[in-house]
Protein backbone atom coordinates (compact mmCIF):
# COMPACT_ATOMS: atom_id res chain seq x y z
CA UNK A 1 0.00 0.00 0.00
CA UNK A 2 1.19 3.35 -1.04
CA UNK A 3 0.07 6.56 0.54
CA UNK A 4 0.92 10.24 -0.38
CA UNK A 5 3.08 13.35 1.44
CA UNK A 6 2.69 13.99 4.91
CA UNK A 7 0.69 16.97 5.77
CA UNK A 8 4.14 18.97 6.01
CA UNK A 9 5.90 17.81 3.09
CA UNK A 10 8.83 16.38 4.75
CA UNK A 11 7.87 12.76 4.62
CA UNK A 12 6.65 11.31 1.56
CA UNK A 13 6.62 7.95 -0.86
CA UNK A 14 5.26 6.31 2.13
CA UNK A 15 4.53 2.29 1.87
CA UNK A 16 3.03 -0.10 4.05
CA UNK A 17 3.42 -3.71 4.74
CA UNK A 18 3.64 -6.10 7.37
CA UNK A 19 6.25 -8.25 9.19
CA UNK A 20 5.62 -11.54 11.80
CA UNK A 21 6.83 -14.90 12.35
CA UNK A 22 8.82 -16.99 10.74
CA UNK A 23 6.35 -20.02 12.25
CA UNK A 24 3.41 -20.40 13.36
CA UNK A 25 3.41 -19.94 17.00
CA UNK A 26 0.89 -22.62 17.64
CA UNK A 27 -2.94 -23.06 17.96
CA UNK A 28 -4.92 -20.85 20.50
CA UNK A 29 -1.74 -19.41 22.14
CA UNK A 30 -2.52 -16.47 24.44
CA UNK A 31 -1.23 -13.85 26.56
CA UNK A 32 -2.52 -11.64 29.32
CA UNK A 33 -0.97 -8.86 30.36
CA UNK A 34 -0.37 -7.87 33.91
CA UNK A 35 -2.30 -5.58 35.94
CA UNK A 36 0.43 -2.96 35.74
CA UNK A 37 0.69 -3.64 32.21
CA UNK A 38 -3.30 -2.75 32.15
CA UNK A 39 -2.69 0.44 33.83
CA UNK A 40 -0.51 1.44 31.35
CA UNK A 41 -2.58 0.69 28.03
CA UNK A 42 -3.74 4.23 27.21
CA UNK A 43 0.06 5.51 26.96
CA UNK A 44 2.43 4.75 23.31
CA UNK A 45 6.13 5.14 23.61
CA UNK A 46 7.21 6.16 20.14
CA UNK A 47 11.32 5.92 19.73
CA UNK A 48 13.63 6.52 16.65
CA UNK A 49 16.87 5.65 15.75
CA UNK A 50 19.41 7.86 13.81
CA UNK A 51 21.84 6.18 11.88
CA UNK A 52 24.22 8.01 9.62
CA UNK A 53 24.57 6.46 5.75
CA UNK A 54 27.38 4.06 6.14
CA UNK A 55 25.22 1.83 8.30
CA UNK A 56 22.50 0.83 5.45
CA UNK A 57 24.66 1.42 2.71
CA UNK A 58 23.67 -1.00 -0.16
CA UNK A 59 20.98 -2.59 2.48
CA UNK A 60 17.61 -3.47 0.65
CA UNK A 61 14.53 -3.18 3.13
CA UNK A 62 14.03 -6.65 2.46
CA UNK A 63 17.22 -7.67 4.47
CA UNK A 64 16.09 -5.24 6.80
CA UNK A 65 13.04 -7.42 7.12
CA UNK A 66 14.05 -10.92 6.93
CA UNK A 67 15.68 -11.13 10.64
CA UNK A 68 12.86 -9.99 11.90
CA UNK A 69 10.64 -12.60 10.76
CA UNK A 70 13.30 -15.05 13.58
CA UNK A 71 12.92 -12.23 15.62
CA UNK A 72 9.30 -12.00 15.93
CA UNK A 73 9.07 -16.14 16.79
CA UNK A 74 10.88 -15.27 20.32
CA UNK A 75 8.46 -12.05 20.69
CA UNK A 76 4.99 -13.95 19.28
CA UNK A 77 3.07 -12.32 21.62
CA UNK A 78 3.90 -8.45 20.25
CA UNK A 79 2.64 -9.49 16.64
CA UNK A 80 -1.01 -10.69 18.44
CA UNK A 81 -4.22 -9.08 18.51
CA UNK A 82 -6.32 -7.92 21.33
CA UNK A 83 -9.46 -9.53 22.37
CA UNK A 84 -11.68 -9.45 25.24
CA UNK A 85 -12.38 -12.23 27.50
CA UNK A 86 -16.13 -12.30 28.77
CA UNK A 87 -15.37 -11.10 31.97
CA UNK A 88 -14.21 -7.85 30.03
CA UNK A 89 -10.19 -7.95 30.80
CA UNK A 90 -8.07 -7.32 27.99
CA UNK A 91 -5.89 -10.52 26.34
CA UNK A 92 -3.64 -10.97 23.32
CA UNK A 93 -4.48 -13.94 20.91
CA UNK A 94 -1.31 -14.71 19.53
CA UNK A 95 -2.02 -15.30 16.18
CA UNK A 96 0.88 -14.20 14.01
CA UNK A 97 -0.68 -11.34 12.73
CA UNK A 98 1.94 -9.19 12.66
CA UNK A 99 3.74 -5.70 12.90
CA UNK A 100 2.81 -3.27 10.61
CA UNK A 101 6.37 -2.50 8.37
CA UNK A 102 6.33 1.36 7.20
CA UNK A 103 8.29 2.71 4.75
CA UNK A 104 9.33 6.28 3.82
CA UNK A 105 11.95 8.88 2.41
CA UNK A 106 12.43 12.49 3.83
CA UNK A 107 13.47 15.46 1.67
CA UNK A 108 16.11 16.67 4.61
CA UNK A 109 19.78 15.42 4.84
CA UNK A 110 19.97 13.73 8.69
CA UNK A 111 22.08 16.49 9.43
CA UNK A 112 19.70 19.14 8.61
CA UNK A 113 16.83 17.05 10.40
CA UNK A 114 18.88 16.30 13.63
CA UNK A 115 19.66 20.79 13.29
CA UNK A 116 15.73 21.37 12.92
CA UNK A 117 14.93 18.43 14.82
CA UNK A 118 11.94 18.53 17.82
CA UNK A 119 9.46 16.72 19.47
CA UNK A 120 6.77 17.16 17.06
CA UNK A 121 8.90 16.12 13.84
CA UNK A 122 9.80 13.63 15.09
CA UNK A 123 6.47 12.13 15.40
CA UNK A 124 6.44 11.84 11.88
CA UNK A 125 9.60 9.39 12.11
CA UNK A 126 7.71 6.99 14.55
CA UNK A 127 3.49 6.07 13.44
CA UNK A 128 1.30 8.02 15.86
CA UNK A 129 -1.43 4.94 15.63
CA UNK A 130 -2.95 4.26 18.62
CA UNK A 131 -4.84 0.32 19.15
CA UNK A 132 -8.78 0.47 18.44
CA UNK A 133 -11.31 1.65 17.88
CA UNK A 134 -11.36 -1.97 16.21
CA UNK A 135 -8.49 -4.09 18.70
CA UNK A 136 -8.78 -7.28 16.83
CA UNK A 137 -7.27 -5.23 13.92
CA UNK A 138 -5.13 -2.91 15.53
CA UNK A 139 -1.05 -3.98 15.67
CA UNK A 140 1.08 -3.12 19.43
CA UNK A 141 3.78 -2.33 17.41
CA UNK A 142 4.54 -0.26 14.27
CA UNK A 143 8.29 -0.03 12.80
CA UNK A 144 9.35 2.57 10.56
CA UNK A 145 12.12 3.32 7.99
CA UNK A 146 12.97 6.58 6.87
CA UNK A 147 15.71 7.17 4.39
CA UNK A 148 17.04 10.85 4.29
CA UNK A 149 18.14 12.52 1.16
CA UNK A 150 21.83 12.30 2.15
CA UNK A 151 21.29 7.97 2.17
CA UNK A 152 21.28 8.41 6.72
CA UNK A 153 18.22 6.01 8.08
CA UNK A 154 16.03 6.53 10.88
CA UNK A 155 14.36 3.43 12.72
CA UNK A 156 11.35 4.09 14.30
CA UNK A 157 9.46 2.27 17.04
CA UNK A 158 5.92 2.54 18.32
CA UNK A 159 5.10 0.36 20.95
CA UNK A 160 1.79 0.16 22.92
CA UNK A 161 2.87 0.81 26.65
CA UNK A 162 0.27 -1.77 27.85
CA UNK A 163 3.35 -4.67 26.57
CA UNK A 164 6.09 -2.78 28.98
CA UNK A 165 7.88 0.19 29.99
CA UNK A 166 11.25 1.46 28.06
CA UNK A 167 13.39 -0.73 30.00
CA UNK A 168 11.65 -3.76 28.23
CA UNK A 169 11.34 -1.53 24.86
CA UNK A 170 14.67 -1.81 24.66
CA UNK A 171 15.55 -4.90 25.78
CA UNK A 172 13.33 -5.99 22.63
CA UNK A 173 14.50 -3.98 19.87
CA UNK A 174 18.59 -4.62 21.12
CA UNK A 175 17.56 -8.68 20.42
CA UNK A 176 16.88 -7.27 16.62
CA UNK A 177 20.69 -5.59 16.45
CA UNK A 178 21.87 -9.23 17.63
CA UNK A 179 19.49 -11.30 15.02
CA UNK A 180 20.51 -8.88 12.41
CA UNK A 181 24.33 -9.87 13.40
CA UNK A 182 23.34 -13.63 13.46
CA UNK A 183 22.34 -14.43 16.46
CA UNK A 184 19.15 -17.24 16.53
CA UNK A 185 16.64 -16.76 19.78
CA UNK A 186 15.87 -19.60 21.98
CA UNK A 187 12.08 -21.02 21.08
CA UNK A 188 9.71 -19.53 23.80
CA UNK A 189 8.39 -21.84 25.94
CA UNK A 190 5.72 -22.69 28.26
CA UNK A 191 3.13 -21.04 25.63
CA UNK A 192 -0.28 -20.39 27.63
CA UNK A 193 -3.45 -21.65 26.11
CA UNK A 194 -5.71 -20.84 28.70
CA UNK A 195 -6.65 -17.22 30.20
CA UNK A 196 -5.86 -17.90 34.13
CA UNK A 197 -6.10 -13.66 35.23
CA UNK A 198 -9.48 -13.31 32.80
CA UNK A 199 -11.07 -15.71 34.51
CA UNK A 200 -10.30 -15.53 38.10
CA UNK A 201 -13.02 -15.37 40.52
CA UNK A 202 -10.68 -14.08 43.40
CA UNK A 203 -11.91 -10.56 45.31
CA UNK A 204 -9.84 -8.06 46.63
CA UNK A 205 -10.14 -6.43 49.67
CA UNK A 206 -11.86 -3.30 48.85
CA UNK A 207 -9.82 -0.09 48.43
CA UNK A 208 -10.70 2.72 50.19
CA UNK A 209 -9.22 5.21 47.68
CA UNK A 210 -7.08 5.05 44.28
CA UNK A 211 -3.32 5.33 44.58
CA UNK A 212 -2.00 8.82 43.76
CA UNK A 213 -0.16 8.08 40.65
CA UNK A 214 -3.17 7.02 38.86
CA UNK A 215 -6.36 8.87 37.93
CA UNK A 216 -9.58 7.56 36.44
CA UNK A 217 -10.59 8.85 33.18
CA UNK A 218 -14.30 8.35 31.13
CA UNK A 219 -14.63 4.80 29.62
CA UNK A 220 -12.87 4.46 26.50
CA UNK A 221 -14.16 1.23 25.18
CA UNK A 222 -12.19 -0.20 22.76
CA UNK A 223 -10.45 3.04 21.29
CA UNK A 224 -7.35 3.63 23.45
CA UNK A 225 -6.54 6.88 24.08
CA UNK A 226 -6.53 9.78 25.94
CA UNK A 227 -9.05 12.94 25.78
CA UNK A 228 -7.79 15.52 27.37
CA UNK A 229 -9.65 18.65 28.41
CA UNK A 230 -6.82 21.00 26.51
CA UNK A 231 -4.68 20.86 24.04
CA UNK A 232 -1.08 19.45 25.04
CA UNK A 233 2.19 19.93 23.03
CA UNK A 234 5.51 18.34 23.24
CA UNK A 235 9.08 20.06 23.47
CA UNK A 236 12.49 19.61 24.42
CA UNK A 237 15.49 20.97 25.78
CA UNK A 238 19.15 20.48 25.36
CA UNK A 239 21.13 20.77 28.58
CA UNK A 240 24.61 20.34 28.50
CA UNK A 241 26.85 18.69 31.03
CA UNK A 242 28.51 21.28 32.01
CA UNK A 243 25.16 23.15 32.70
CA UNK A 244 24.45 20.08 34.84
CA UNK A 245 27.49 20.27 37.04
CA UNK A 246 26.87 24.23 37.66
CA UNK A 247 23.16 23.16 38.12
CA UNK A 248 24.20 20.59 40.92
CA UNK A 249 26.48 22.81 42.31
CA UNK A 250 24.30 25.97 42.64
CA UNK A 251 21.64 23.91 43.70
CA UNK A 252 23.67 21.91 46.03
CA UNK A 253 22.47 18.47 44.60
CA UNK A 254 24.24 15.46 43.36
CA UNK A 255 22.02 13.95 40.75
CA UNK A 256 21.21 15.28 36.87
CA UNK A 257 17.98 14.06 37.26
CA UNK A 258 17.26 14.97 40.33
CA UNK A 259 18.20 18.54 39.77
CA UNK A 260 16.72 18.82 36.32
CA UNK A 261 13.51 17.82 38.01
CA UNK A 262 13.65 20.31 40.85
CA UNK A 263 13.81 23.26 38.40
CA UNK A 264 11.12 21.82 36.04
CA UNK A 265 8.93 21.47 39.29
CA UNK A 266 9.52 24.46 40.86
CA UNK A 267 9.18 26.62 37.81
CA UNK A 268 5.67 24.70 36.73
CA UNK A 269 4.60 25.60 40.19
CA UNK A 270 5.66 29.19 39.57
CA UNK A 271 3.86 29.67 36.11
CA UNK A 272 0.65 27.41 37.93
CA UNK A 273 0.31 30.46 40.04
CA UNK A 274 -0.27 28.16 43.33
CA UNK A 275 1.55 26.03 46.02
CA UNK A 276 1.83 22.70 44.11
CA UNK A 277 2.28 20.43 42.50
CA UNK A 278 2.24 18.94 45.79
CA UNK A 279 2.26 15.70 44.65
CA UNK A 280 3.86 14.65 41.63
CA UNK A 281 4.96 11.29 40.14
CA UNK A 282 8.12 9.48 39.31
CA UNK A 283 9.09 6.66 37.17
CA UNK A 284 12.53 5.10 36.97
CA UNK A 285 14.37 1.42 36.87
CA UNK A 286 12.81 -1.26 38.88
CA UNK A 287 15.22 -3.62 40.59
CA UNK A 288 13.61 -7.30 40.23
CA UNK A 289 13.79 -8.62 37.10
CA UNK A 290 10.64 -9.41 34.67
CA UNK A 291 9.05 -12.68 35.16
CA UNK A 292 8.40 -12.96 31.02
CA UNK A 293 10.16 -11.64 27.97
CA UNK A 294 8.00 -8.38 27.88
CA UNK A 295 6.47 -6.26 30.61
CA UNK A 296 5.86 -3.24 32.91
CA UNK A 297 8.47 -3.76 35.72
CA UNK A 298 9.54 0.41 36.51
CA UNK A 299 9.12 1.76 39.52
CA UNK A 300 5.42 4.07 39.81
CA UNK A 301 5.96 6.36 42.87
CA UNK A 302 5.05 9.59 44.09
CA UNK A 303 6.45 12.51 46.38
CA UNK A 304 4.05 14.15 48.09
CA UNK A 305 4.54 17.32 50.20
CA UNK A 306 2.55 20.17 52.42
CA UNK A 307 3.80 22.99 51.96
CA UNK A 308 4.52 25.67 48.86
CA UNK A 309 6.94 24.04 45.98
CA UNK A 310 8.06 27.30 44.60
CA UNK A 311 9.67 28.57 47.85
CA UNK A 312 11.12 25.06 48.84
CA UNK A 313 14.33 24.27 49.90
CA UNK A 314 15.67 22.84 46.05
CA UNK A 315 18.13 20.25 48.20
CA UNK A 316 15.10 18.99 49.80
CA UNK A 317 13.13 18.42 46.62
CA UNK A 318 15.85 16.42 45.62
CA UNK A 319 16.22 14.19 48.52
CA UNK A 320 12.80 13.59 48.37
CA UNK A 321 12.87 12.27 44.72
CA UNK A 322 16.22 10.50 44.98
CA UNK A 323 15.28 8.53 48.67
CA UNK A 324 11.78 8.88 49.51
CA UNK A 325 9.66 7.93 47.19
CA UNK A 326 6.51 6.00 48.10
CA UNK A 327 6.52 2.64 45.66
CA UNK A 328 2.64 2.61 44.34
CA UNK A 329 3.06 -0.26 42.11
CA UNK A 330 1.44 -2.94 45.00
CA UNK A 331 -1.50 -0.25 45.24
CA UNK A 332 -2.08 0.40 41.21
CA UNK A 333 -1.74 -3.96 41.31
CA UNK A 334 -4.79 -4.09 43.25
CA UNK A 335 -6.84 -1.46 41.99
CA UNK A 336 -6.96 -2.51 38.69
CA UNK A 337 -7.41 -6.21 39.60
CA UNK A 338 -10.22 -4.97 42.00
CA UNK A 339 -11.72 -3.79 38.90
CA UNK A 340 -11.47 -7.01 36.98
CA UNK A 341 -8.61 -5.53 34.48
CA UNK A 342 -11.13 -3.38 32.80
CA UNK A 343 -10.36 0.11 34.15
CA UNK A 344 -9.61 3.22 32.42
CA UNK A 345 -6.74 4.87 34.13
CA UNK A 346 -3.71 7.27 33.11
CA UNK A 347 -0.56 6.99 34.70
CA UNK A 348 1.58 9.61 32.60
CA UNK A 349 -0.19 12.83 33.27
CA UNK A 350 -2.15 12.21 36.10
CA UNK A 351 0.14 14.31 38.17
CA UNK A 352 2.86 16.24 37.13
CA UNK A 353 5.55 12.64 35.81
CA UNK A 354 8.86 12.54 36.05
CA UNK A 355 10.56 9.58 34.33
CA UNK A 356 14.01 8.59 34.18
CA UNK A 357 15.54 6.27 31.90
CA UNK A 358 18.77 5.48 33.44
CA UNK A 359 19.27 2.24 32.77
CA UNK A 360 17.78 1.38 29.76
CA UNK A 361 20.34 0.81 27.28
CA UNK A 362 19.17 3.26 24.55
CA UNK A 363 22.40 2.69 22.75
CA UNK A 364 22.79 -0.96 22.92
CA UNK A 365 20.99 -1.12 19.61
CA UNK A 366 23.84 -2.56 16.68
CA UNK A 367 23.68 -3.05 13.22
CA UNK A 368 26.89 -4.98 11.70
CA UNK A 369 28.75 -3.22 14.08
CA UNK A 370 27.17 0.37 13.09
CA UNK A 371 25.73 1.96 16.79
CA UNK A 372 23.09 4.70 16.24
CA UNK A 373 24.51 7.90 15.97
CA UNK A 374 21.27 9.40 18.08
CA UNK A 375 17.94 8.11 19.71
CA UNK A 376 15.17 9.95 21.20
CA UNK A 377 11.93 8.79 23.32
CA UNK A 378 8.82 10.49 23.43
CA UNK A 379 5.60 9.44 25.15
CA UNK A 380 2.33 9.24 24.24
CA UNK A 381 -0.80 9.21 25.94
CA UNK A 382 -0.38 11.87 28.33
CA UNK A 383 -2.62 13.48 31.06
CA UNK A 384 -3.05 16.67 31.36
CA UNK A 385 -0.91 17.00 34.12
CA UNK A 386 2.05 16.56 31.69
CA UNK A 387 5.26 14.64 31.87
CA UNK A 388 8.87 15.38 31.72
CA UNK A 389 11.27 12.52 30.19
CA UNK A 390 15.05 12.64 30.46
CA UNK A 391 17.04 10.92 28.22
CA UNK A 392 20.80 11.21 27.63
CA UNK A 393 21.69 13.58 24.92
CA UNK A 394 23.75 10.81 23.29
CA UNK A 395 25.98 7.60 23.60
CA UNK A 396 28.43 9.63 25.66
CA UNK A 397 27.23 11.10 29.55
CA UNK A 398 29.49 14.35 28.41
CA UNK A 399 26.99 15.17 25.85
CA UNK A 400 24.15 16.33 28.55
CA UNK A 401 20.47 15.57 29.07
CA UNK A 402 17.65 15.85 26.24
CA UNK A 403 14.51 16.97 28.50
CA UNK A 404 11.23 16.53 26.64
CA UNK A 405 8.46 17.72 28.16
CA UNK A 406 5.14 17.44 27.22
CA UNK A 407 2.04 19.94 28.83
CA UNK A 408 -1.06 22.00 28.37
CA UNK A 409 0.16 24.19 25.30
CA UNK A 410 -0.84 27.34 27.15
CA UNK A 411 1.92 26.44 29.30
CA UNK A 412 4.94 26.12 27.28
CA UNK A 413 5.71 29.89 25.90
CA UNK A 414 5.53 30.34 29.69
CA UNK A 415 7.65 27.58 30.47
CA UNK A 416 10.07 28.46 28.43
CA UNK A 417 10.78 31.78 29.63
CA UNK A 418 10.83 30.60 32.90
CA UNK A 419 13.55 28.52 32.46
CA UNK A 420 15.62 30.72 30.51
CA UNK A 421 16.02 33.04 33.76
CA UNK A 422 17.09 30.25 35.92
Amino acid sequence: MVSSKSEDGLIYNIKLSSVGPARVTGQDVVYEPSNMDLAMKLHYLRGIYYFDSQAFQDVTVYKIKEPMFSWFNYFYMTNGRFRRAESGRPYIKCNDCGARFIEAQCDKTLEEWLEMKDAPLEKLLASNQVLGPELAFSPPILIQHTKFKCGGISLGLSWAHVLGDVFTTTEFWNLLGKVFGGYQPPKPLNLAHSLTKANSTQTMQKIVEDPLSIKRVDPVEDHWIVNNSCKMKSFSIHVSASKLDQLQSKLGIQGPFESLCVVIWQSISRIRDGPGPQVVTICKKGEEKKEGLIGNTQVIGVVKVDYSISEANPSELARLIKNEIIDERLKIDEAIEKEHGVSDVVVYGANLTFVNVEGADLYGFDWRGHKPRNVSYLIDGVGDAGTVLVLPAGPNEAEGKIVTMTLPEDEIMKLKNELNSE
